[in-house]
């Protein structure tokens, strides 16, 4: 069973930091210990994994985490950089591509789901970081995740903007939103099955709930001229 995460929730000390993009690539026995916390918390469907468990998953001393980690938030907060490295190269790559602002925006939501569906921990493991980390974890998942996001979703709603394809929205509010919306289908899974099924979470859900999503939040940010030229089922009918 996965922690209650409150505002009150007591927070670890902090831990080593996670190095920059120019540092040395990481150790194979670090690789290791990050990969055994992955499986194990697919295999459980929680972040509650000891060190210990991880330890003997992934055959690496269990006193070698603190060498390579420092303790057990700073290996779950090199999870999380590691996963959300592959992340904010497709964000990158998205922004860069000479698509409209519009398919930009669709791929974009259709990308977060993705993410979460295909890192089924990924939701839990952010909050867990946020809420229950050192004040030190908490900076770095803003530093290396959260504000690149935002970032992202930012300078894509200027483009829209100037573009004449979306309305001026607060972006921050518009970030809440969309992401809030995203991350609650996954991160609420036991409150979700009731309305889901015994199936849970099945490839079918994610398709209908990112045509779902893109229907949903394109539809209040388009202008009335690009909503007419936009297909919800994916496309833009005009020139990217």
């Amino acid at each position: 069973m996965s922690p209650t995460l409150t505002a009150k929730a007591p927070r670890r000390p902090a831990s080593k930091q996670v190095p920059d993009k120019e540092a040395a690539p990481m150790n194979a026995t670090a690789a290791k210990l990050l990969v055994a916390a992955g499986d194990l918390m697919i295999e459980r469907h929680s972040t509650e994994v000891s060190l210990s468990e991880i330890a003997q998953k992934s055959g690496v001393n269990a006193a070698l985490v603190k060498y390579h980690f420092g303790n057990k938030d700073g290996l779950l907060l090199a999870l999380l950089a590691r996963d959300a490295a592959a992340e904010m190269t497709n964000l990158a790559f998205v922004l860069d591509q000479p698509i409209s602002p519009t398919e930009k925006m669709r791929r974009h939501i259709a990308g977060i789901i993705n993410a979460y569906y295909r890192v089924p921990y990924l939701s839990r493991l952010i909050h867990l970081l946020l809420h229950q980390g050192s004040e030190a974890t908490s900076k770095e998942v803003h530093r290396f995740f959260i504000n690149p996001l935002f970032d992202f979703v930012r300078g894509l709603l200027e483009q829209g903007v100037a573009a004449g394809e979306f309305r001026k929205v607060d972006p921050a509010l518009f970030y809440i939103s969309l992401n809030g919306a995203c991350d609650n289908l996954f991160y609420g899974r036991q409150m979700n099955a009731r309305f889901l099924g015994s199936n849970g979470i099945t490839d079918e859900v994610r398709r209908q709930y990112i045509k779902h999503m893109t229907t949903l939040f394109l539809g209040g940010l388009l202008t009335d001229k690009a909503a007419m030229s936009f297909d919800t089922e994916g496309s833009s009918s005009g020139k990217a």
